[in-house]
């Protein structure tokens, strides 16, 4: 309903040129984020690679499929600090100090992620004055077993036959033992409070608000360089989460022309989120880390038609610092089912100590009344947040800045 929703719009406007957009304005990219299953719940940022504010006000409806699966594990963090650093020179599967709450006095949380979590996305851009834009972005997420046919490239099935016929082995995480195209999610905070989601469930995430700037540099100008700056507000408006985040964001962009008019760009991207910055009321900690620092590189090729469209075909790298205090990692037990699981048993836990990262490969096709773009995304880092995520990107023109 979704897709048919933004092509019928499309359509309606297909023949209006007064309204069509500049044809290529720095690197085409949808948003990328991850339906990570904490990082939903936050605004994040999604890196800017435009050279210039857009010429004309535009819409831009995104679809994205996550796959994410995580076994159920449960976790104790030692209040003892004698006995944290006992932990601490021992190996993650070799800590086993919690007893009971009386004789090793601990802090507690358990995790289970099993869903495809699918992504609904709207983006207004328009020029607010010279070399200045506002964005405003409305998020939100559905919670499904991602059976076929629509859940194609992201749904359990297709995940483990790819392991099971090329790479990774049979169930190598679980997800057969726990059952194919199931919705299972529920996480318990270190202060009790719960977090439980339920197939079908649609959540209403946030409301997002974007200002971009474009210096003019002569100097970086004359050698096809470009930059941007952003500060980023969003409004989270879940009952999981209900708070503010504040960012800042910085981006360069690079250019490079070739024969027949093809051309190369490449980007580079910094960015920072103060999570919670303001609390409305008492929310389920959604990791420890108070901020989310990202980095994120992209390389794209262009080749235009004879008609003046164009083909673009991208790679990009995404990382982003870890959801919980890194300190924290080297004193925690974790507690899971290892001998059913053949690996990751603990990965619910354990990767949210570590640093997220993905490959992301997009095509876009340009014309003057809109740009569509497809992507994949796959986490080779094998943190699994998400395995495999798929997404459509449609952009159109609504009326002249």
């Amino acid at each position: 309903m979704f897709l048919l929703f933004i092509i019928m719009i499309s359509s309606s406007i297909s023949g209006q040129k007064k309204d069509s957009l500049n044809l290529k304005n720095g690197i085409d990219k949808p948003s990328l984020l991850p339906t990570h299953h904490f990082g939903i719940f936050s605004a994040r940022i999604n890196q800017n690679f435009k050279i210039k504010p857009p010429k004309n006000a535009a819409l831009n409806f995104s679809y994205a499929s996550g796959n994410t699966f995580h076994p159920f594990v449960e976790m104790y963090i030692p209040k003892d600090k004698t006995t944290r650093q006992l932990m601490s020179g021992q190996v993650w599967f070799n800590r086993h100090f919690w007893k009971d709450q009386q004789t090793t006095p601990a802090e507690y949380e358990n995790i289970i992620i099993d869903a495809v979590f699918k992504e609904f996305r709207i983006d207004f851009n328009t020029k607010i004055a010279k070399n200045h834009e506002l964005g405003i972005t409305f998020r939100s997420y559905l919670v499904t077993k991602g059976k076929y046919p629509f859940s194609f490239f992201s749904s359990d099935e297709s995940i483990e036959w790819f392991h099971s016929n090329i790479a990774g082995g049979e169930d190598p995480f679980g997800r057969r033992y726990y059952g194919l195209n199931q919705v299972n999610i529920s996480y318990q905070d270190r202060n009790g409070r719960k977090l439980e989601l339920t197939d079908g469930q649609f959540l209403l995430a946030g409301i997002e608000f974007n200002y971009f700037y474009y210096p003019d540099f002569k100097a970086l100008k004359s050698k096809k360089i470009q930059l941007n700056f952003g500060s980023h507000l969003g409004v989270n408006t879940s009952k999981h989460n209900p708070s503010i985040d504040l960012g800042l964001s910085s981006n360069i962009i690079k250019k490079w022309s070739l024969k027949n008019t093809n051309e190369i760009r490449t980007a580079f991207g910094a960015s920072v989120l103060r999570k919670n910055a303001i609390k409305f009321k008492k929310s389920v900690i959604l990791g420890n880390n108070n901020f989310l620092g990202s980095l994120e590189a992209m390389f794209e090729f262009t080749k235009y038609t004879k008609k003046g469209n164009y083909n673009s075909i991208a790679v990009n790298y995404n990382y982003q610092t870890r959801f919980n205090k890194k300190q924290e990692y080297s004193f925690v037990q974790f507690v899971g089912k290892w001998q059913e699981i053949n690996a990751g048993w603990q990965n619910g836990f354990q990767q949210l100590y570590f640093q997220q990262s993905a490959w992301t490969w997009v095509y876009t096709y340009g014309r003057e009344n809109f740009k569509l773009s497809l992507y994949l995304k796959e986490d080779l880092a094998v943190n699994n947040a998400p395995d495999v995520q798929t997404g459509i990107s449609l952009k159109i023109p609504i009326f002249k800045n």
